[in-house]
């Protein structure tokens, strides 16, 4: 094989009409760039410089490295908060490594630890937050007013993440996702695996070119896992090594939301396979941007 000599690098993303939020990597799984290489000629016994088109660099894991690969640019939702119930704390999950992810994109978080406020403190602080995550325990700790607040905010565009996990560790995640779009999770399958992309005749693995899943082409599941329901209204993001869709969102109407089977993922092994980049671009996803537009993103110097 010849040698290639870096010559010059710039980024050739194939993609139009990207919003300024999102780096130009948006919807893209498999990212290419073209380089400017010097080449030798045996014919001339020269050196020329061609371009070629590659893959760009990956981590270990098979993602394209870097924050550029993300779907949103850092710092695009600065002032924007995250609002998360989070109802199951045990095993250490103390939400710091999301958060530390988060923050690149410009996110703060505010966390209800263990139990909800009351409806009317939940209500306020929503109203300040551009989208809501639940992170659900083994026992229904919301109540219909609660849920009531939740559908409000749902229906008003801002978007809502369910999170739950293997039997039991879904009773709130089952009783808002019913409460917003009638569907539930259910089950206990073993998974501890890494998932690549869908592709023809593939039973498990990430939706290829959703926003979601910018700059993934390999993903963790999750150690024991529940398995979303089918439903008219979801497209499925994550399919498991068992073929159990995991993940999935809801797109209609200007609402957005998504179901999720693996919380575990939030603390263990997050350093496995792209993670941290799968919760950054969900949040971004999340803000609904293409609804609110520019009032969820952050000012610019001189504004």
């Amino acid at each position: 094989m010849k040698k290639l000599l870096l010559s010059g690098l710039f980024a050739a993303l194939f993609i139009g009409g990207v919003q300024s939020q999102y780096n130009a990597a948006a919807k893209q799984n498999v990212i290419k760039e073209e380089v400017q290489v010097e080449r030798y000629d045996s014919d001339t016994k020269e050196y020329k410089v061609v371009t070629e088109t590659r893959e760009v660099e990956a981590d270990s894991y098979g993602n394209a490295e870097g924050n550029q690969y993300d779907l949103a640019v850092d710092g695009a939702f600065e002032g924007q908060t995250i609002a998360v119930l989070h109802l199951y704390t045990g095993e250490g999950f103390d939400f710091s490594l999301p958060t530390a992810s988060l923050k690149e994109k410009g996110f703060s978080v505010y966390r209800w630890i263990n139990n909800p406020p009351s409806p009317e403190a939940l209500d306020s602080a929503l109203a300040k937050s551009c989208q809501l995550w639940i992170i659900s325990s083994s026992v229904r700790k919301l109540n219909l007013e609660h849920a009531n607040v939740i559908k409000k905010y749902f229906d008003s565009g801002k978007g809502v993440y369910i999170w739950g996990d293997n039997q039991p560790y879904y009773a709130d995640a089952n009783f808002i996702a019913n409460h917003l779009i009638g569907n539930e999770m259910k089950g206990n399958i073993m998974g501890d695996q890494t998932v690549g992309l869908l592709q023809d005749g593939s039973k498990s693995g990430i939706m290829p070119n959703h926003l979601i899943t910018t700059g993934l082409q390999n993903i963790y599941e999750g150690i024991t896992i529940a398995t979303i329901d089918a439903h008219k209204d979801l497209t499925p993001i994550i399919y498991g090594s068992a073929g159990n869709m995991v993940t999935a969102a809801y797109e209609k109407d200007g609402k957005r939301l998504l179901v999720d089977g693996g919380f575990t993922r939030l603390f263990l092994k997050w350093d496995t396979a792209g993670t941290g980049r799968y919760v950054k671009n969900a949040a971004a996803w999340l803000v609904n941007y293409e609804r609110f537009g520019d009032a969820v993103l952050a000012e610019k110097e001189g504004k």
